[in-house]
């Protein structure tokens, strides 16, 4: 199943994708009322398979109805971040092979680890402003995993059956604040720097994890093209990881690292960050392309 968040008089309202479009769950709940259907997306995370199933189930019933007033296109939608209220977004670093070559980096022992914030997350199509104290803005195309029950010292072996589902990423990085110091959060966590959806996509659909090719588009040209196969750490080896240090909740993001190809990993005189009036493209095998235009950062609200 591919659920959407999109927004709707201000507030963020659950949709779902089928072959005709988005269904407006609360709306479709107006006309066809059913008290154990989730309305809202970490509800459907929370709730986790039975969720899922119920919200299969209430689908297949108003495909038969045949109304289609809670019908949008997906061209009308304003789109929110696919995960809207993660208690924890935690980021891998260095995480693939040609990624760490490019940027003359050793592979590291253990994964990488550092933090980011829900101010970071916007959704599909949004503008993000580029922040007036950096020159560096950076690109990286991400796996996002979703989890979807509590796990805490989770075996590597069970650490999938964790997941509740997937995503498309872009785990913007701000070059020259990220490396001003030796902490990489400054670089990291300025407002929208991490645009994840269009789709949160049921783990079910996804066969293997690390089998995914992925890319981003600057402005029409492909920049990053891999495949989860490069990653040093897994998917499963990052959830037991982690879970071995702090307890994952349901609808905590983790994303697992960039391939070659960002912007930091060009000689210094072909690094052309990114600049107010780019389209930044990123797109992950099964989970759908996530598209975002970079504008001139507003001085106010």
């Amino acid at each position: 199943m591919k659920l959407v968040t999109f927004k709707k008089n201000e507030q963020d309202r659950l949709g779902v994708k089928v072959n005709e479009g988005i269904i407006d769950i609360r709306e479709a709940l107006l006309s066809h009322p059913l008290d154990t259907v989730p309305s809202n997306i970490m509800e459907v995370i929370a709730g986790g398979y039975q969720a899922v199933t119920l919200l299969n189930s209430y689908i297949n019933e108003l495909k038969v109805d045949g109304d289609q007033t809670y019908l949008l296109a997906e061209n009308d939608l304003i789109w929110g971040p696919c995960v809207t209220q993660p208690s924890k977004i935690i980021c891998v670093g260095l995480n693939y092979r040609k990624h760490a070559d490019e940027t003359n980096a050793a592979y590291p022992e253990v994964p990488i680890l550092f933090n980011k914030f829900n101010n970071t997350l916007t959704g599909h199509r949004n503008d993000i402003g580029v922040p007036n104290v950096t020159e560096k803005l950076d690109y990286e195309v991400e796996l996002g995993v979703v989890i979807g029950k509590k796990a805490k010292n989770v075996s590597k072996e069970e650490a999938l059956d964790y997941v509740f589902g997937y995503c498309t990423a872009n785990d913007l990085s701000a070059r020259d604040l990220q490396l001003r110091t030796q902490q990489w959060l400054l670089g990291k966590t300025c407002d929208d720097f991490s645009p994840i959806g269009p789709y949160l996509v049921t783990s079910d659909e996804i066969e293997d994890p690390q089998n995914l090719n992925l890319r981003t588009v600057v402005n029409g040209e492909i920049r990053q093209n891999s495949n989860t196969s490069d990653m040093i750490f897994s998917c499963d080896e990052i959830i037991s990881y982690i879970s071995k240090h702090m307890t994952l909740e349901p609808g905590d993001l983790i994303l697992t690292g960039t391939p070659e190809g960002v912007v930091l990993g060009y000689p210094e005189e072909k690094q052309v960050y990114i600049q107010p009036g780019d389209e930044v493209i990123v797109e992950i095998e099964g989970l759908g392309s996530l598209s975002n235009k970079f504008v001139e950062e507003s001085s106010s609200y």
